[in-house]
């Protein structure tokens, strides 16, 4: 259904709000508009490029602290973190990450992005992986953008374990699903 110009600016907005890291690629195939309608749009609206969004989502996150790894240790770019609470991450397939045959990448990536999220969320100084089920749902491909948030599901005090869900996707299709218990050294 094409909508008018107004009321295809406000849903714009509506949609970016609830998804940061949406493509102008993929508004204008919801919207059923040109690329260079979606991005004029965006101008009038004063609402930044893909890019810059995820600068200033990440650059908040930046304020915080993730306490039990280096955040360059953390595979993908956290851009939100509310720690023993959830976090988001995302993470562009690139070359290096996919078989060279069939340009599929390579699933050790994925669980690394979201590991490595389940970890950053803790808030202590030491969280380890003590057991993790996982599910691959999709290939992902090169060139794809995975998002994937993470949620502290449970906490137990007096086994000093958090099981921590993540789930991973590319748009709005689910590519990975994981629930990784995790020890940390602190009972807080």
């Amino acid at each position: 259904m094409r909508r008018n110009k107004k009321e295809r600016q406000l849903s714009l907005k509506d949609k970016i709000q609830e998804n940061p890291f949406i493509t102008d690629e993929e508004l204008a195939d919801f919207f059923q508009v040109s690329i260079q309608t979606v991005r004029l749009d965006r101008l009038e609206l004063n609402i930044p490029e893909l890019r810059e969004r995820i600068k200033n989502v990440a650059a908040r996150t930046l304020e915080k602290e993730v306490k039990s790894l280096p955040l360059d240790e953390v595979i993908g770019e956290i851009i939100d973190l509310q720690l023993d609470e959830s976090a988001i991450s995302i993470f562009d397939v690139q070359s290096e990450h996919v078989f060279k045959r069939n340009q599929i990448t390579r699933g050790h990536h994925l669980f690394a992005q979201a590991n490595s999220l389940a970890v950053a969320v803790i808030n202590d100084e030491l969280a380890l992986t003590a057991k993790a089920t996982i599910r691959f749902t999709r290939p992902v491909k090169l060139g794809e953008r995975i998002v994937a948030k993470a949620f502290v599901s449970k906490v137990d005090k007096e086994k000093g374990r958090t099981t921590v869900e993540v789930k991973s996707s590319v748009g709005s299709e689910k590519v990975f699903h994981g629930e990784f218990e995790m020890f940390r050294s602190t009972s807080s």
